[in-house]
C-alpha cells in the first residue's frame, strides 16, 4: 500500500475533494482493472475516454480519482484530484509508485522514423557483451537482464514502463536502451524518466494518421531533446535535415554522427556486402555483421553512445563486430536452389527505398530483385502510393499485397497503392490480397540467385484481420515455401 499524497509528489494539482491521507493499493487508468482501494486516473484517449467511466470505477472500488474535469456528482467516501493533465499525472504518479526507479539506471532513449529498435537493441546486446546487467523497452520485446516479456507498444504506458524499469533496478541492472515514439511522447508516457542520453536517428514520412502535419511530427521529437537535463547528452543524425533541428534548444551535451558531414562519430564505408559492412569509423576500421548504408548510421549512433556510456572506443569496436542482427531487420536466408530471401521490417517510404537501395548497391543486376510490400489498415493512408511506386521503381518486379488490413477492406489498400505506379511499371507489378500466395508467387517468380524482398512486418509473427489476430511469421513463410519448391 501507498499513500495517495506521496504518489502524487510532483503532480500538477488544480483541486482536491477529499483527503489525500489514504493508503492506496495500486494505480489504474483501465476502469476494467480497478479493485478495492486502487486510484483510478480517467485518461481520455483517441477511442474513448476515462472520465465516462469514473462511476464504474468507484462502483469496483476505487477509493480516489484523479480527473481533469470533475465529475457533477461527487461520491462522499471518495477521494477527487483535479490535475492539469491526466497522462502526466499518471507518468509522475507511475515513477513516485514504484520509487521512482529510472533514477537509479543509465537510461537512454532512442527516437526516430527509422532505426529505433535497431540501435536500442544492438546497444542491450553490445553492453551485455561488455558485462553489464542490461535492460530493453523496445517494440520487438521487452528484457529485464536475462529475462523476455512480449512488446505491445513502441513505448508502453507509463505504469508499464515503471513496472518493468523497476523489475530491472531489483534485478541489478544498470543500463537500459529504450525506444521512444512519438505517439508515447506526445502522450507524456516519458515523462517524469531520467534519461543520460537520447539519440536522434533520422526523420521521414510516417504516423501523418496521428499527427496531422509533418511538422507537429517532428516538434513532437524534438521535445523529447528539449526536455533532456544538462548532465544528459544527445548524439543527433546530422546527415539528417532536421538532425540539427533536434539539437536546438536542448541544454544536453550536444554530439553529431554522419557519413557524408563533418561530426564527432563520422563513418566511411570502405566494402558493402551481403555479408556485412567494412567501416572506418574516425581513424580505424572494423567489420560488421549488418548490412547496408542505414545500418552503417546504426552502428554510428551505437559506437558514439557506447563511448559516451564509458566504454573505452577501441573495446568499443571490437563490441561492434561481434553483434548480430536484429530479428527481422534485413535477415536473409539462401534457399538450396541458391534464392536469397530478405525479410524486413521497412513499412516507411525511406525504410523500404533504403532496403532497396542497398540490395541494389550489392547485387550485380544479373539477378532479379522481386519485392513483396503490402500497407497497414487504419493507418496514414498518404504512404500507400509512395510505398508502390518505390517497390515498383526500384525492383525488377513488385508484387502488391496485404500487411495487417486490420478493419479496413484490403482491396481498397491495394487500389490506394496501385495509384502510385508509374504506366510503364505497370508490366512489372503483380497485385495478390493473400499475403501467403504472394510470397508464394514471388517464390515461384524467382531462379537460382535472384532476391525477393518480403517488407513491412518483419519480426510480427501475426497477421491482424477484421480486429483477429492470426499467425503469420514472413521468415517462416518463405523458408516453408522455398523448402517445398525445392523438394
Amino acid at each position: 500500500m501507498k499513500v495517495l499524497k506521496d504518489i502524487l509528489y510532483k503532480v500538477a494539482i488544480e483541486s482536491v475533494k477529499g483527503s489525500t491521507d489514504i493508503a492506496i493499493s495500486k494505480i489504474e487508468f483501465d476502469s476494467r482493472k480497478v479493485e478495492t482501494n486502487d486510484v483510478f486516473v480517467a485518461i481520455r484517449g483517441s477511442l474513448s475516454d476515462g472520465h465516462d467511466y469514473i462511476e464504474k470505477a468507484i462502483q469496483l472500488g476505487a477509493k480516489a480519482i484523479i480527473c481533469d474535469t470533475l465529475p457533477a456528482n461527487t461520491a462522499n467516501d471518495v477521494t477527487y484530484i483535479q490535475v492539469k493533465d491526466t497522462n502526466t499525472a499518471l507518468a509522475f504518479m507511475a515513477a513516485n509508485y514504484f520509487g521512482d526507479p529510472s533514477a537509479k539506471l543509465k537510461l537512454v532513449g532512442v527516437t526516430g522514423t527509422n532505426g529505433k529498435t535497431t540501435i536500442a537493441s544492438l546497444l542491450f546486446q553490445l553492453f551485455q557483451k561488455a558485462g553489464f546487467k542490461v535492460g530493453l523497452l523496445s517494440t520487438v520485446k521487452i528484457v529485464v537482464d536475462q529475462t523476455e516479456y512480449p512488446a505491445t507498444h513502441t513505448t508502453p504506458d507509463s505504469l508499464t514502463i515503471n513496472h518493468y524499469l523497476n523489475e530491472m533496478v531489483e534485478a541489478g541492472v544498470t543500463h537500459c536502451f529504450m525506444e521512444v515514439s512519438s505517439h508515447g511522447i506526445h502522450q507524456k508516457r516519458t515523462e517524469a524518466l531520467h534519461f543520460v542520453g537520447g539519440i536522434f536517428t533520422n526523420l521521414s514520412h510516417d504516423h501523418l494518421d496521428y499527427h496531422p502535419t509533418f511538422a507537429e511530427y517532428r516538434d513532437v521529437k524534438k521535445s523529447f531533446f528539449d526536455s533532456l537535463p544538462k548532465s544528459a547528452f544527445v548524439i543527433s543524425n546530422i546527415d539528417d535535415k532536421n538532425g540539427s533541428v533536434m539539437l536546438q534548444n536542448t541544454v544536453a551535451k550536444k554530439l553529431t554522427y554522419a557519413l557524408k558531414s563533418y561530426a564527432d562519430y563520422r563513418a566511411q564505408i570502405l566494402e558493402s556486402q551481403l555479408s556485412g559492412l567494412l567501416l572506418k569509423i574516425n581513424e580505424n576500421e572494423v567489420w560488421v555483421k549488418l548490412i547496408g548504408t542505414f545500418n552503417a548510421y546504426n552502428v554510428l549512433a551505437i559506437y558514439g553512445t557506447a563511448v559516451e556510456l564509458g566504454i573505452d572506443s577501441l573495446e568499443a569496436l571490437r563490441l561492434l563486430s561481434d553483434l548480430e542482427s536484429v530479428s527481422g531487420r534485413f535477415q536473409y536466408i539462401v534457399s538450396d536452389g541458391g534464392i536469397t530471401a530478405v525479410v524486413d521490417y521497412a513499412h516507411t517510404p525511406d525504410a523500404l527505398e533504403n532496403v532497396l537501395k542497398t540490395i541494389n548497391d550489392i547485387r550485380t543486376k544479373n539477378e532479379q530483385l522481386i519485392t513483396v510490400v503490402g500497407c497497414g489498415g487504419n493507418r496514414d493512408k498518404t504512404k500507400r502510393p509512395i510505398m508502390a511506386k518505390i517497390a515498383s521503381d526500384l525492383s525488377d518486379k513488385a508484387v502488391l499485397t496485404s500487411d495487417n488490413p486490420r478493419n479496413e477492406d484490403p482491396e481498397v489498400i491495394l487500389g490506394e497503392m496501385e495509384q502510385g505506379v508509374e504506366p510503364h511499371n505497370y508490366k512489372k507489378m503483380l497485385r495478390i490480397t493473400d499475403r501467403k500466395q504472394a510470397i508464394k508467387t514471388a517464390c515461384q517468380l524467382a531462379q537460382p540467385k535472384d532476391i525477393i524482398l518480403i517488407a513491412g512486418k518483419g519480426h510480427e509473427t501475426y497477421q491482424e484481420i477484421n480486429g483477429v489476430r492470426h499467425h503469420f511469421d514472413d521468415m517462416e513463410t518463405v523458408k516453408e515455401i522455398l523448402e517445398q519448391l525445392n523438394k
